[in-house]
């Protein structure tokens, strides 16, 4: 692949995606600029094939919260990149958000909470997901950033854009991938000294895809990796695998094969095939290369 179509974080590269982006390189929607903090080194992944993906730098009462990288056509997110912070608080009350600058270039780069009462425009319903196409699903709203891995409650309120949300079975949702998220922010707040970047996507089908409402694309798989470059120098044997990076892969499909993560047999009925696969970074950046097609580097130099 040309290196003029891989996703590149300097303005003057994003001009060369010109033609796919579809002239929405201004502001937050189309340049991780604004937003760089949210990765290791302020480098985005690399080796993403960038046709279709569009960046969004998520704002959020006028500051920004974290970043995500959107596809129109699936209508969800490939990943979302945030900062992982010691929890404070409950969860909020849920308030659902669009990203204006997807349907209308012009528009402000904050987010906007749909509107309780009256018509959503059709260029929002055209250019991502939007409440309806949840309701009445037999999915739920599976957030890449969750609330409860950040402190402020601002920052926990802007987890609340579908921008950051794929459709996630229950049985995943509120089971093995909540205890993985209660586990990173543990860990987080045990052992890591500085600031812990996180980066939690959703892996698509290979064939055959799945979509709720023949609208939003359905993941086969959720996946997760962290990079904490500065941690407790005495960190105990059993900790040592897990720093300074570590990764994991959820099951959200019941019926998915065992080649990436297997099932256990003794998990109970509502939580069985929806399993979690801890493993080194590496590892998930190899199944990433291999089920996107793409060489995926999740941290500049590996997070050392």
């Amino acid at each position: 692949m040309p290196q003029r179509n891989m996703l590149q974080s300097s303005k003057g590269a994003l001009l060369l995606l010109l033609p796919w982006l579809g002239g929405l390189v201004l502001g937050e929607v189309g340049d991780f600029s604004p937003c760089l903090r949210f990765f290791y080194q302020s480098a985005p992944p690399k080796g993403i094939d960038a046709e279709g993906y569009q960046p969004i730098c998520q704002r959020y009462r006028n500051q920004y919260r974290f970043a995500s990288l959107y596809h129109r056509q699936r209508r969800a997110p490939l990943y979302s990149a945030y900062i992982l912070t010691p929890a404070a608080g409950k969860r909020p009350v849920n308030s659902w958000k669009y990203e204006p600058q997807l349907a209308f270039s012009s528009s402000s780069p904050e987010m906007r909470s749909f509107p309780k009462r009256g018509p959503i425009s059709q260029n929002v319903i055209e250019s991502q997901a939007v409440l309806l196409d949840y309701k009445n699903s037999t999915y739920t709203k599976g957030h890449l950033n969750p609330s409860l891995h950040h402190h402020t409650k601002e920052d926990r309120q802007a987890t609340f854009t579908l921008t950051n949300v794929v459709p996630q079975r229950a049985g995943s949702n509120s089971g093995p991938w909540a205890l993985l998220e209660a586990e990173v922010r543990a860990r987080l707040e045990a052992f890591c000294d500085g600031p812990m970047f996180v980066i939690t996507g959703a892996l698509p089908y290979i064939s055959g895809e799945r979509r709720i409402k023949n609208r939003v694309a359905v993941p086969e798989y959720m996946w997760s990796a962290y990079c904490c470059p500065s941690y407790n120098a005495s960190l105990p044997d059993s900790a040592q695998p897990y720093f300074p990076t570590y990764a994991a892969v959820g099951r959200n499909d019941q019926q998915s094969g065992e080649e990436i993560v297997q099932v256990d047999p003794k998990a109970k009925s509502s939580v069985r095939g929806y399993d979690v696969r801890r493993m080194p970074l590496e590892t998930l950046e190899a199944i990433l290369t291999q089920r996107l097609a793409m060489p995926i580097s999740l941290f500049h130099g590996q997070c050392q």
